[in-house]
């Protein structure tokens, strides 16, 4: 009921170069690697794309969490995105992982951010055979915003990321239940999710709200991009966690597009989203 839109999205200017191609003799060859697994269920997995060239040294990490409400979506939903980041931060190794999907009667939450985690402390544990660094970005859409943001300000271990991109992600479980966006999120969808509501398990809600896990030592530059008629996801959500941010002096930029719904963003919209997130990494990230 609430994957994207974000295969139709036109990003403009994509390409890829994913082939494994040699770039002379003594380099190191490029490489794209699918559905790798990083645990035992079938939905743990990912797409990794390694840059030519790349060193232990130099070679920052981007991971990339797709969306759908925590219960579905899946990680080729965010093949567009994939795309146009390769291209942006052409030096950067792209991990676009999948999660285990909540059903309602199973995989409920925590499931995905410990998914989450062990998708981060896979890559780590494989970072002298990849030749990445660790610097790492998360970057997720929705409830893979919330679920990067959960990671990136909740756990230092097995790396602290230096920068994190949430795209219209809920940061407050509590109010996503008290103050639905619309029908489509209702009170009770949220407490399928989290196995009870705000009153009788109030510890689930806390220790999965991004908010509350704000402060100048655990939290680290962050871009924010919301659109003002998301039927699924309040722009409060954003605003709120900005104002956290800020009180705590954490670098952090709120992108606000009045018109933009919930990934139902026009072209125009998307370029202007992405040259944003290249240009706060490019600045925060060194």
């Amino acid at each position: 009921m609430l994957k994207y839109f974000f295969v139709s999205v036109l990003v403009i200017g994509i390409y890829s170069s994913c082939s494994k191609e040699n770039v002379s003799a003594d380099s190191v060859a490029a490489s794209t690697q699918l559905n790798i697994a990083y645990a035992a269920d079938p939905l743990q997995n990912m797409d990794i794309y390694l840059p030519a060239n790349r060193s232990a040294f130099t070679t920052k990490v981007l991971v990339m969490i797709h969306g759908g409400a925590w219960s579905s979506g899946d990680k080729a939903d965010f093949n567009a995105y994939v795309d146009t980041m390769k291209r942006r931060l052409s030096t950067y190794a792209v991990f676009n992982i999948n999660y285990r999907l909540a059903t309602g009667t199973s995989n409920i939450f925590p499931t995905q951010e410990n998914d989450v985690k062990a998708a981060i402390e896979f890559i780590y544990s494989k970072r002298n055979e990849y030749l990445i660094s660790d610097k790492y970005i998360l970057l997720g859409a929705s409830a893979g915003a919330h679920l990067a943001l959960l990671q990136s300000y909740k756990y230092s271990s097995p790396v602290k990321p230096k920068a994190v991109v949430d795209f219209f992600g809920p940061t407050d479980m509590v109010d996503m239940y008290n103050n639905p966006a619309s029908v489509f999120v209702s009170p009770a969808l949220i407490a399928s999710l989290m196995g009870g509501t705000p009153t009788s398990n109030p510890i689930i809600y806390s220790q999965s709200s991004p908010i509350n896990f704000v402060s100048a030592v655990s939290a680290m530059p962050t871009i924010m991009l919301h659109g003002g008629t998301d039927p699924l996801v309040r722009a409060s959500q954003s605003v709120a966690l900005q104002t956290k941010l800020n009180t705590a002096g954490v670098i952090n930029q709120y992108v606000y597009y009045p018109l933009g719904g919930h990934g139902d963003w026009d072209n125009a919209t998307y370029f202007d989203a992405f040259n944003k997130v290249q240009a706060f990494i490019t600045v925060n990230v060194q």
